[in-house]
């Protein structure tokens, strides 16, 4: 009787460790999924010729220091777009001849292929980014909804960066920047 009452106890004992191993898996994902990375999905043509309609991105969430030409993720009217910073704080921004110029100096942008409008960040009612806030863009500037159209976008609204195409696996690495 009481070599069976253990082998009962020792198989209870063994299903809580199995269950306990997948509770722990669990956590793990979830925690990893809120606080470090996430896939994220592109919807649309605005980042074309770079980055396709459906492809899975890695989105790195503790990444909060952003340069120009990364690519970030951020929450827009519930939605959330993938777009490349172009101005930083503090900076003024111009197209003109479909040349980047930041603070009146060139820069030269190797991974536009479409015409860029002409464009002054005067025509949003700035004559500098203020500070928390940045100038984004889609790679396919003539089919982007970016901050020619919605403005500039506060620090607190970007989600993080990607540099990753996890997604279709034949185009799996790197980001162009």
């Amino acid at each position: 009787m009481d070599n069976e009452k253990i082998n009962k106890e020792n198989k209870l004992i063994n299903n809580f460790k199995e269950i306990g191993i997948y509770i722990i898996i669990i956590i793990a994902v979830i925690l990893i999924r809120t606080f470090i990375i996430t896939p994220v999905k592109v919807d649309g043509a605005s980042m074309n010729d770079n980055l396709q309609d459906g492809e899975i991105l890695i989105l790195k969430k503790y990444d909060h220091s952003y340069e120009r030409f990364d690519v970030v993720i951020f929450n827009y009217k519930g939605e959330k777009l993938i777009k490349r910073i172009i101005g930083l704080p503090g900076e003024t921004v111009e197209y003109k001849d479909n040349k980047l110029y930041i603070n009146g100096e060139y820069i030269e942008e190797q991974m536009i292929t479409k015409k860029t409008n002409d464009f002054n960040l005067n025509q949003l009612g700035f004559t500098k980014i203020p500070a928390g806030y940045y100038f984004v863009m889609g790679d396919n500037r003539v089919n982007s909804t970016d901050s020619r159209i919605i403005g500039l976008v506060s620090q607190d609204d970007i989600l993080g960066t990607t540099n990753f195409i996890l997604f279709p696996f034949n185009k799996i690495g790197r980001i162009n920047k």
